[in-house]
């Protein structure tokens, strides 16, 4: 699927041949990394617009992102071979080598982000969960722009469906129309990046790493919404049920969990 023709009913004859990378001399450029480096340039700006309402400069954020970007590069791609270890079994050096081939995660960003920033505060003295806080606006905002790479490379897709908003997938001269999945996901964080902006401007943090413990119940909450409607062939499965799936319940469960506990410590304060 990785070359179909995109159509949707729902924009007429529109049909869309995108090309999923080009060449400058001699060197493959993959719109993917385009995206997602767009989504991290547009989620940097942010913060370091918003830094002082957090009690950070502009340097704290370049500072944050030198550590945060590493590590989540590197356990991004260690999460993913760690459930799809098929993809280097008999050539580990395929951990760093297959990386252009594909297999980042989200999940494997956020931990590695986290522990990055972590590192930082610690190194530079800095608030930590203030950061978690800007950081978790940033990336809604990097998810949201980061999620169209993968409408590029047509891939993870949803379930096969008649919904007037479908996506159509043609290659071979046959048409498969499907959940665009990746719609669902952009729309549901940028609502996200709005509530949380418009929370955080007019109520305020009522402790420290509530936007962060937000972001992570509402990301929770739409991933496991759509991972339901996800096609099981784009999946990794842990039993019954995706992995991506059982993390997200994790975090809607975790994330309640942690605010009502924290809620009520400052009620007590």
């Amino acid at each position: 699927m990785q070359d179909a023709i995109i159509t949707f009913p729902l924009l007429g004859d529109l049909a869309l041949d995108i090309p999923r990378f080009f060449t400058i001399f001699g060197f493959r450029i993959h719109f993917y990394g385009l995206m997602l480096g767009l989504g991290l340039v547009v989620g940097a700006i942010y913060a370091m617009k918003r830094a002082p309402e957090f009690g950070f400069t502009r340097d704290n954020i370049l500072d944050f992102l030198l550590f945060a970007i590493p590590a989540a590069l590197i356990f991004s791609r260690l999460y993913y071979v760690a459930f799809n270890w098929h993809t280097v079994s008999g050539d580990p050096l395929r951990i760093i080598t297959g990386v252009r081939d594909g297999g980042l995660t989200i999940y494997g960003v956020v931990f590695g982000a986290v522990l990055g920033v972590w590192i930082c505060s610690r190194v530079k003295k800095l608030d930590f969960w203030s950061f978690t806080d800007l950081g978790a606006l940033g990336l809604l905002i990097g998810q949201a722009i980061g999620r169209w790479g993968n409408f590029i490379n047509r891939e993870l897709f949803g379930r096969v469906t008649d919904m007037p908003w479908r996506m159509g997938l043609t290659a071979g001269g046959e048409t498969l129309y499907v959940h665009p999945t990746f719609l669902y996901e952009s729309l549901w964080n940028t609502l996200g990046l709005i509530l949380l902006h418009i929370y955080s401007k007019k109520v305020g943090r009522k402790y420290k790493g509530q936007l962060f413990v937000f972001y992570l119940g509402w990301y929770g909450l739409g991933r496991t919404w759509v991972e339901a409607l996800r096609d099981p062939s784009q999946n990794m499965f842990l039993g019954p049920i995706p992995i991506n799936m059982a993390i997200a319940i994790a975090c809607v469960v975790g994330a309640i969990v942690v605010n009502v506990i924290m809620s009520r410590k400052k009620q007590a304060a």
